[in-house]
């Protein structure tokens, strides 16, 4: 099955400093029939304004992941870790038993990133924290791996996750096949271009929700950047 959701349909929330476009139930935004995609829970497409953010605020029993697409996040955290992520750059917080953090942009300008939460692979972790620059901004015509559970991979941050984030680049004309199968789901979130993926045309922050197939083509009719999470394709309680 493959389900394409416009960008018109996300659920947008603005607080002045900061404007959210929710991909899966979040905050004030519910929706029985759409809480969560295999162990991704939520995504978040996030703008803050410079000299603002969230204070500190706990978390637990989530994977946590932040992609910096522009800017620079500050980061603050019961574990001690006082850091920036800036725009290449990628963060995971395993929750588990519990953290709190703050996440601020003390820049004069905006930052744009991605924040996503997966369910871990089981309950009770101790509370960890890596971050890695990956460059994947520079990218060209690649699927590079960002967070990844599946395996070992050098250059890539792990998750306590049987899922892999990969950010992908195209130029007009290029073609990717991605190899999955039916036990597997797939979920692509375009930044900017033009995609056709399996026949289906993807714009800009279109999201497009696959499973069941074994094989995944996407042709860039202009050049792109997106976001494509690999997961398990299992039920929701587990």
């Amino acid at each position: 099955m493959t389900e394409l959701i416009k960008a018109a349909d996300r659920h947008v929330t603005s607080a002045g400093w900061l404007k959210s476009h929710f991909l899966f139930s979040f905050a004030d935004y519910y929706d029985p029939n759409n809480v969560q995609f295999g162990p991704l829970r939520v995504f978040n497409d996030d703008v803050i304004a410079p000299k603002s953010g969230f204070p500190q605020h706990p978390h637990s029993e989530m994977e946590i992941v932040t992609i910096v697409l522009a800017g620079e996040v500050a980061h603050e955290d019961s574990l001690g870790n006082k850091t920036t992520i800036s725009a290449g750059e990628v963060q995971r917080m395993t929750a588990g038993t519990g953290i709190t953090h703050s996440e601020r942009n003390d820049k004069e300008e905006e930052l744009h990133l991605y924040q996503l939460w997966f369910f871990s692979n089981k309950k009770g972790l101790a509370p960890s924290y890596e971050q890695k620059r990956i460059d994947f901004l520079d990218t060209k015509n690649e699927l590079i791996p960002l967070v990844t559970g599946q395996k070992v991979l050098e250059d890539v941050v792990y998750m306590n996750s049987n899922s892999t984030v990969y950010y992908g680049n195209l130029q007009e004309d290029k073609e990717y096949n991605f190899q999955t199968f039916p036990i597997r789901k797939t979920l692509l979130y375009l930044t900017e271009g033009e995609l056709f993926v399996n026949g289906y045309q993807v714009l800009p922050h279109d999201q497009l929700r696959i499973d069941d197939v074994d094989l995944i083509t996407l042709k860039a009719a202009k050049d792109s950047n997106f976001i494509f999470i690999d997961v398990p394709a299992i039920p929701a309680n587990y």
